[in-house]
């Protein structure tokens, strides 16, 4: 068996070699976009008029082209291991149909269709996408006078997951009021997809609704630099003053209004004498 895949090899290399020696390239580069994760399908253009011997679709690659998948008189021809269960080529359409596309997967591809043992060679551009996250946005302002200064707001964005490398946009600020403090952008080892990072300082000027962006995706909207409001616990303490105040006067009141007419003893005693010592004489 193993001289058998060793010989197949060998002849798959032989054709490559004698494919890349022939027909200049051509110019001409098809781009196609693959969403990370999905599939996507490289067409080989042919103006074919009999049928096709040979199919190649290699990968350009560290100065060399590797060889992806074809086939050559019907018959499959030996694939690379991390392209076995993902790539599969369609002998009629002359295609070939790539799964689970990773941002590895990106770069450029050549068809080479043999029609009479004359090669037609194409290129085909791959770029990779990947959506990011909904940006996570948050504020952290001061109050004026805090520190000496104006009010201003601390404002953080950051997103992940996404591909190709891209930066934070904000909408709603006014650009000259504003400074970036930090900025980071990391990519994941694995996944190669990307983590973006940005905080800035805005001086308010006037209550504003912003947002902000990554890629294609977009955070839901804040409010910034509001007018400093009276604190609610003073409103109500000050309220709960009041009515106390009111219901003290308001008892004072009742108490004067309603109180009997007080009787003077003195008064009295004096005009009883003065009637017994008017009967007297």
């Amino acid at each position: 068996m193993k001289p058998v895949c060793s010989l197949l090899a060998l002849v798959v290399t032989l054709l490559l070699f004698t494919a890349t020696s022939g027909d200049g390239d051509g110019d001409a580069v098809e781009n196609i976009t693959a969403v990370l994760g999905h599939s996507i399908t490289f067409r080989c253009p042919s103006n074919r008029s009999t049928p096709v011997e040979r199919l190649y679709i290699q990968r350009f690659k560290n100065d060399k082209e590797d060889f992806i998948n074809g086939f050559y008189r019907g018959q499959p021809l030996p694939v690379l291991p991390e392209y076995q269960n993902r790539t599969k080529v369609n002998e009629m359409e002359l295609s070939m149909e790539m799964r689970n596309i990773s941002v590895s997967d990106e770069g450029l591809y050549k068809c080479l269709v043999f029609i009479n043992n004359k090669p037609e060679i194409s290129k085909i551009l791959l770029k990779v996408t990947a959506e990011y996250s909904v940006p996570t946005i948050t504020k952290d302002c001061n109050k004026p006078g805090d520190g000496g200064a104006g009010k201003s707001c601390q404002l953080s964005c950051s997103a992940v997951g996404g591909y190709p490398q891209s930066t934070v946009r904000w909408t709603g600020l006014n650009q000259s009021l504003t400074n970036v403090i930090y900025n980071r952008s990391s990519a994941d080892n694995e996944s190669k997809t990307w983590t973006i990072n940005q905080t800035i300082v805005h001086n308010c000027n006037q209550p504003t609704n912003i947002s902000c962006a990554v890629g294609g995706s977009v955070s839901h909207t804040i409010t910034i630099c509001e007018t400093e409001s009276f604190p609610f616990v003073v409103i109500v303490a000050i309220a709960v003053v009041l009515v106390f105040v009111l219901l003290l006067v308001f008892v004072v009141v009742m108490k004067c209004c309603f109180r009997g007419p007080q009787r003077d003893d003195g008064a009295g005693e004096t005009g009883v004498r003065f009637i017994f010592s008017t009967s007297e004489r």
